[in-house]
């Protein structure tokens, strides 16, 4: 239950988004009715996300997991949920998607995608452990342009995933309604909100 009631989204920008999300996602998230409390807050963050996902600098199956890294870390299970049914509708191998949340005890991942991984995860700390040895190490197989994309895409994650999180948005179970397995959990964590 989110720490804010939802409210109806009203109006003809309320109507047009409502028919939007839900032709995209099947549902209309209470996430949204949070949002709306706050529609330039609501648009910031939206227009931000269109804006990030026609970047193409950094392979978009990379920023894919990265980002499921990094709201696994912070414990947005609604970004999770959000991001493994976009990865079920994107075409993105799912048995990695769905080891993402473990991926240090998976053997699914390439030595490229455990790095990725492992530098969404020391951005989203709090404070930052990125080290000189990952960055060089990705700036070598990525490049610089693709970098500085992974990086903002992980922070554009982590701004989403930690408003989710204080506000108390949950995963609404869009990957369940696509017949999609439950997400792994490392073997450390019994059971993840």
């Amino acid at each position: 239950m989110a720490r804010i009631p939802t409210t109806e989204l009203t109006g003809v920008h309320g109507a047009l988004l409502k028919r939007i999300i839900r032709k995209k996602f099947g549902t209309v998230p209470d996430a949204l009715g949070v949002m709306w409390h706050n529609r330039r807050v609501l648009r910031t963050s939206m227009g931000m996300g269109r804006a990030a996902a026609r970047w193409n600098a950094c392979d978009q199956d990379l920023k894919s997991y990265a980002h499921m890294a990094a709201v696994s870390l912070i414990g947005c299970s609604f970004c999770l949920d959000l991001g493994y049914f976009q990865a079920h509708n994107e075409g993105l191998d799912l048995t990695k998607a769905r080891e993402v949340p473990r991926w240090r005890e998976s053997e699914v991942f390439t030595s490229l995608e455990r790095d990725v991984l492992a530098y969404a995860e020391a951005v989203s700390q709090t404070p930052p452990t990125v080290t000189d040895d990952l960055s060089a190490r990705l700036l070598d197989q990525l490049g610089a342009p693709a970098l500085v994309e992974l990086t903002a895409f992980v922070a554009a994650a982590n701004l989403a995933a930690r408003m989710n999180v204080a506000l108390g948005i949950e995963a609404q179970g869009m990957a369940a309604a696509c017949g999609l397995p439950p997400l792994a959990q490392p073997s450390h964590v019994t059971s993840r909100a």
